[in-house]
């Protein structure tokens, strides 16, 4: 129904107040008083950090003092389906009130809001009254756990409409314009208590989907060669360490790489300057190296100081070529791109990241324990100790990664079943897609999508096949179990990976 990216978890990003609402940083000492819907249709992407698309946004408010101010904000994506749209409703709504609640602040009013751009034919006006219902819905699904929605705003095609307004002369029919972007006493407030607005969620993700240029053949070429050379190695006890070590010191050398590059300018030059400086041979190896959870957790650990930016710019680089039936490989740099934009502050491309990263293999735990970490507002300085700790060697590799797990599960005290456990060795491998179209090297034909011989955890060889082979792609698995047996994965590559799915 929705994408993994959206979040009913309260977002906080600062201190805000109002009349109807105000936003200000507390730093600052800065308070704007809100008391129209043109304003309240202004300070959306100020509260958000970006510019909502498609989108239903609810903003809870608290009373201070007689005055409301700005609490948690939560966004899911409007579904394409409007059976959906009750369900989406109610869950936006009870995320938000839920996830207050259980930190002592439950909101007591709400402010609404539908975004969506006119299809081709439509106008802004038809958008407006398409969305009423869904904006009716909010009201309601609010009205149900007790907290009012004291405005319903509708933003498209540039202009706004409130569906609270008692007349037409309030709000009229073809609506009100809204302003020229950052030049509202808002958006002054908000640069100088320095809040950002990175355009829409479009272009952030856009940093991190696989390539879709005449280069993604090449690099599909090399993640095959890649896999041949270092599945059957990653799955061996004999040189499994050897290829950590290789992956992290290839890994550091890039960052190195990145690290004396000059800046450029704008998100779209500086990722193509990036793509530059890495060839797809580079690129295919730490892809692979990554999907071995140890050599992931000790990746991790370039998440602060100088290092975390052109680490988060190689992640970044890496999720980008994983292409074409690649797809469920980009889990591992996606969250690390995650978890070292959360480590740094970012929580918006974090949540984004990790939400990715869900959405090429839902069942990634260290993406899902992060994702909800961060779009619970919980610290990040667990996981980073745990880390610093491994990485000066004062733990192993199993033992850390058990531990980057746990701080995950109880940063926020509590506890999570699966945290720090791994599959037992008889459970064998994870179902996966299938494969693409036809056979592989040795001639075989694959087997039926969604199928694939059973394998105990001691079988290192791909499914339909004796020994590795360009004509199937393999996994490995996250890590060994807690017995020292291995709990491999392996599975045939199909499709780029991305699913949708609720929070």
């Amino acid at each position: 129904m929705t994408n993994h990216s959206e979040t009913t978890e309260p977002s906080e990003n600062g201190d805000f107040t109002g009349g109807a609402a105000a936003p200000g940083r507390s730093v600052h000492d800065t308070q704007i008083t809100l008391r129209t819907p043109a304003e309240l249709a202004d300070a959306l992407p100020y509260l958000l950090g970006y510019r909502p698309e498609d989108s239903m946004v609810l903003v809870a408010l608290h009373d201070r003092g007689g005055r409301g101010r700005f609490g948690g904000r939560a966004r899911l994506g409007i579904p394409a389906n409007e059976d959906d749209w009750e369900s989406a409703a109610r869950q936006l709504a009870q995320g938000l009130t839920t996830g207050g609640e259980r930190r002592g602040t439950r909101p007591e009013q709400m402010v609404a809001y539908v975004c969506q751009e006119p299809a081709p034919g439509e106008s802004g006006q038809d958008v407006m009254r398409r969305l009423s219902s869904l904006a009716q819905l909010l009201r309601t699904e609010c009205g149900r756990l007790d907290v009012p929605v004291i405005e319903a705003l509708c933003v498209s095609d540039g202009r706004f409409w409130s569906y609270c307004c008692p007349t037409e002369e309030c709000c009229p029919p073809d609506g009100t314009p809204m302003g020229l972007p950052g030049t509202s006493v808002l958006a002054a407030a908000a640069t100088y208590a320095g809040i950002q607005v990175r355009g829409t969620l479009r272009e952030l993700r856009a940093r991190l989907l696989p390539w879709e240029t005449g280069a993604a053949p090449e690099q599909e070429i090399a993640l095959d060669r890649a896999g041949m050379a270092l599945v059957p190695r990653i799955l061996d006890d004999t040189f499994r360490a050897q290829v950590a070590e290789e992956t992290l010191a290839l890994a550091e050398r890039i960052i190195g790489r990145y690290a004396a590059a000059p800046p450029e300018p704008g998100n779209h030059q500086a990722d193509r300057r990036d793509d530059d400086l890495l060839t797809h041979d580079e690129a295919a190896t730490v892809i692979l190296g990554l999907q071995d959870r140890t050599t992931r957790d000790r990746a991790a650990a370039w998440m602060e100081g100088d290092e975390a930016g052109p680490a988060l710019r190689l992640w970044r680089a890496l999720a980008r070529r994983c292409v074409g039936p690649y797809g469920e490989h980009a889990a591992a740099p996606l969250t690390l791109a995650g978890w070292v934009a959360w480590s740094t502050g970012d929580d918006l491309e974090a949540r984004e990241a990790l939400a990715m990263a869900l959405g090429a293999d839902p069942d990634y735990l260290f993406a899902r324990l992060l994702h909800q970490a961060c779009n619970e507002g919980l610290d990040p300085e667990a996981i980073r100790r745990c880390l610093r700790t491994e990485r000066t060697g004062h733990a192993g590799a199993n033992s850390a990664t058990m531990d980057s797990a746990t701080a995950v599960g109880d940063t926020g005290g509590r506890t999570d079943p699966g945290v720090g456990r791994m599959p037992p060795a008889s459970s064998g491998p994870r179902r996966r897609r299938g494969p693409r179209a036809g056979g592989g090297a040795d001639g075989r034909r694959p087997h039926p999508e969604g199928t694939r011989p059973r394998q105990t955890s001691g079988e290192h060889t791909r499914p339909g096949s004796s020994k590795p082979s360009g004509g199937t792609r393999a996994r490995v698995g996250e890590s060994r179990d807690g017995r020292g047996g291995r709990a491999a994965r392996e599975g045939t590559r199909s499709g780029n990976g991305r699913g949708e799915g609720d929070e």
